[in-house]
């Protein structure tokens, strides 16, 4: 009986081979996008879960609101690992790591820069789970000048990982033992380094002061503990700890602190969580963002309706030519639920077809997708084991459900009104099929103004006035490793032909650079008068240099020896203080970590706010301080220089001062796109997905222009004969699907408008409000693309010979 279904099925199917393949493609189609974005979405969720003990591991973020200004942190101070291991028993390990910018390796004669290292508490292996190669990871640490490195790191210097032992040179002085050798650290990491460098190598680590937060730290919880429970009693731990402190350089208890409305906070978060819901400052990487695993989430529902509607529409609409068929097999004995069984059997034969193609597509366009997505997605093992049986529960599910319609229904027609023809309904008759064309083409108008939306948002941030000039600059990194010669390499790379300016310091607007600090508004620390600003170091070339502009007072000058003790801040700083004219006022800044000494800066100059930070936040008070920042060279070209020459000229500058290391840099312009890179690739994203829906949208149009061409056919054939046009054939074939998009217009303009509002635009400080025009150019662009979809239809039906349409059956 079965095998007879089947054969049924497929000789039912291959009749109406049209029909077949637009069912078979748009499944094929929105399963496989679906499949594509289920990979990324189960990427993005996976990070960090290769550790054991995922479940386990927390962060502790330090929260900060002081002097107007309220910050949160993914770093804490120095001093709390040892405190928290000592004072909660419920913390089975606890380690840091701290981020120091990266080290010159020596490889022959040639120094290769590096910028995957990290300092480390040997306890971060017990933490996370890193498996060694060679030698032991969390003994080896233990030492000052000891490292771990990565498998990639050791065949990339020694091409072998059997090194430990064996010396490595750092910035050409430094000599550092390899003491193990770790399998590199997953991608799936929301840090990933390939140098782990003994935390007792830096004499940081060992500061006490509880007001100085550099550190990562990283906490292991003992089985069964509540790491809620353990938050609420941080309050508590951090006033005993840092209240002397405190008293000592506020002169305040916490809670007369408190009471000023100022706060310290330490919060943790689960280890897998941090990827994804975590945007603080100091982070040990670019991570996720919860909200585009939702969005994708929501186009891959979208995309796998959109398919199903159009199988469920055409299945409907094709139904009613089947009725006498039905009618047939009815007089001649067949029961109803055989009826039922034949018409599922083929839509879960479609939808298999549907779904086998859509496997090969999905694997075919990895490749594509991973470059778009920046992304290294692979169909593994792990991924089939849920993969198989998921799409077999997909196949069954949209099966029934697309033949549910016409096989309930149609199966209980009876057969002396089926064989009468009184159940063949034309286009107008379905409204089941009205509602899905509205629906899935609502979808389709979301997605498209969401698209939109998006690249309206990503073309402001690229021509939005900044405040500073990022074009025709590009920045010299490390220059820190030309020591006391850094001076005088700039100096000579400023006389170079084409050279406008140059600037040396690694502050720049492009780069997320960040370091805030308190100052005082008087020589006593006090509450009152504190204010946390943005601190940079930058010398009298950056303003110039960088495009700034300099509202009041004056730049800062070699000529003017007090210029050492002046500083500029922006018009931000300026409300934050609370002077109506800062200049020649006075800040005090603290010169030790427990602000025990002042020193006073007079401010000459005030600079209009310029976006130093991602457009995302508002523009935070900054004061520059005047000095020296090694960590690059930003030059400024002329308009009219050749760059590639430019760049000649200043590589063989760079070849005479440093022979033996390699000259890294980049272009500011290059630089400030990749701040918005994961929106760039939103964007990309959504416009491939946003054309897939339109196109799986269009498959299902198509195939119902073509049947309410083909239920008017007689009536068409007749006007023609009466004299009517081709175009007012065509208008009238069109004009009930126009109506439709123009409802689904309607429907999803609002529901757009609310979710990128509430969704997108809100993630920036700075932002394009959503204008009129982005819905009348989704909706005009639905219906041109919905009108020359039902054109080919309705033209080929206006041209055949009325005398074919007229003809008896």
């Amino acid at each position: 009986m079965i095998k007879n279904y089947i054969k049924t099925a497929f000789r039912s199917l291959t009749k109406n081979k049209g029909f077949t393949a637009i069912n078979v493609l748009g499944l094929a189609l929105g399963l496989a996008t679906c499949l594509l974005i289920v990979f990324y979405v189960f990427d993005e969720l996976s990070y960090d879960r290769y550790n054991v003990n995922a479940d386990r591991i927390f962060r502790v973020n330090e929260a900060i609101k002081f002097g107007g200004a309220d910050n949160k942190y993914a770093v804490s101070p120095a001093p709390m690992a040892a405190a928290m291991k000592s004072d909660f028993p419920e913390i089975d390990e606890i380690a840091r790591l701290r981020d120091r910018g990266g080290f010159q390796v020596k490889k022959g004669t040639q120094n290769i820069q590096e910028n995957t290292m990290i300092y480390a508490d040997p306890a971060i292996f017990k933490i996370f789970t890193l498996p060694a190669i060679n030698g032991n990871p969390v003994a080896g640490l233990k030492e000052p000048h000891s490292i771990v490195i990565t498998e990639r790191a050791a065949k990339k210097y020694f091409n072998s990982t059997n090194v430990v032992g064996q010396m490595m040179t750092f910035n050409d002085t430094a000599l550092y033992k390899i003491t193990a050798v770790i399998y590199n650290v997953p991608k799936q990491s929301h840090f990933n380094y390939d140098f782990f460098i003994s935390m007792s190598t830096l004499d940081q680590s060992r500061d006490d002061s509880w007001f100085s937060s550099n550190f990562n730290t990283y906490l292991l919880l003992r089985p069964g503990a509540d790491y809620k429970n353990l938050q609420s009693k941080f309050d508590q731990f951090f006033k005993t700890h840092a209240g002397p402190q405190l008293q000592s350089i506020l002169h305040l208890t916490f809670d007369k602190f408190e009471q000023g409305g100022n706060f310290f906070r330490l919060t943790l978060i689960p280890l897998t969580k941090i990827h994804l819901q975590s945007n603080m400052v100091g982070e040990l990487g670019m991570n996720g963002n919860m909200q585009y695993v939702y969005m994708f989430s929501a186009i891959a529902i979208f995309i796998l309706l959109i398919a199903c509607v159009n199988f469920m529409n055409l299945s409907t609409a094709r139904s009613a030519n089947r009725a006498r068929e039905v009618g047939v097999r009815k007089v001649l004995g067949s029961p109803r639920k055989y009826l039922i069984f034949q018409f599922l059997a083929e839509s879960i034969m479609v939808t298999l077809a549907g779904a086998v193609i859509a496997v090969i597509a999905a694997w075919l366009l990895l490749p594509l997708f991973n470059n778009m997505a920046d992304k290294d997605l692979v169909i593994t093992r792990q991924i089939l084991v849920w993969l198989i049986p998921t799409l077999l529960l997909i196949i069954v599910f949209i099966g029934v459900l697309a033949g549910s319609y016409p096989a309930f229904f149609l199966s209980g027609f009876q057969p002396i009104q089926v064989l009468k023809g009184k159940l063949s309904a034309g286009f107008k008759g379905g409204n089941l099929r009205s509602f899905l064309v509205v629906f899935q083409f609502a979808i389709s108008i979301f997605l498209i103004i969401g698209t939109l939306v998006i690249y309206n948002q990503l073309k402001y941030i690229q021509n939005k006035d900044l405040g500073f000039n990022r074009n025709h600059a590009f920045t010299i990194w490390d220059v820190y490793t030309l020591g006391n010669k850094a001076s005088s390499f700039k100096e000579e790379i400023k006389q170079l032909p084409g050279v406008q300016n140059a600037t040396l310091t690694g502050a720049l607007p492009t780069t997320n650079y960040g370091n805030s600090s308190t100052v005082f508004k008087g020589p006593v620390a006090d509450q009152k008068n504190g204010v946390l600003l943005t601190e940079w170091y930058a010398d009298e070339d950056y303003v110039p240099t960088l495009g700034l502009k300099i509202i009041a007072g004056r730049n800062f000058s070699h000529q003017m020896a007090t210029d050492t003790d002046a500083v500029l801040i922006n018009e931000a700083a300026v409300k934050m203080l609370g002077y109506a004219d800062p200049l020649n006022h006075v800040i005090y800044d603290p010169q030790d970590e427990k602000a025990m000494k002042l020193k006073p800066y007079h401010i000459i100059g005030v600079m209009k706010d310029f976006n130093y930070q991602s457009l995302r936040n508002n523009v935070a008070p900054m004061v520059l301080f005047s000095g020296h920042d090694l960590g690059g060279l930003t030059i400024r070209s002329s308009n009219t220089a050749d760059i590639t020459a430019l760049l000649s000229r200043v590589k063989a500058k760079w070849a005479q001062f440093s022979p033996n290391q390699t000259l890294n840099y980049s272009f500011m312009d290059q630089d400030f796109d990749k701040m918005y890179r994961s929106e760039q690739r939103v964007g990309g994203i959504a416009i491939a997905f946003t054309s897939l829906a339109i196109i799986i949208a269009c498959l299902g149009l198509f195939g119902l222009a073509a049947y309410a061409a083909e239920q008017r056919t007689k009536e068409i054939g007749i006007r023609k004969v009466l004299g009517a046009s081709m175009s007012t054939i065509v208008g009238m074939l069109s004009r009930d699907f126009i109506k439709l998009v123009l409802i689904s217009i309607v429907i999803a303009s609002p529901f757009a408008w609310y979710f990128m509002n509430r969704w997108f635009l809100q993630g920036f400080a700075y932002r394009q409000n959503i204008q009129w025009w982005v819905f009348a150019l989704a909706g005009v662009a639905a219906i041109l693309i919905a009108f020359v979809t039902i054109s080919f239809q309705s033209i080929k039906a206006a041209l055949t010979n009325p005398v074919k349409s007229l003809r008896s059956e």
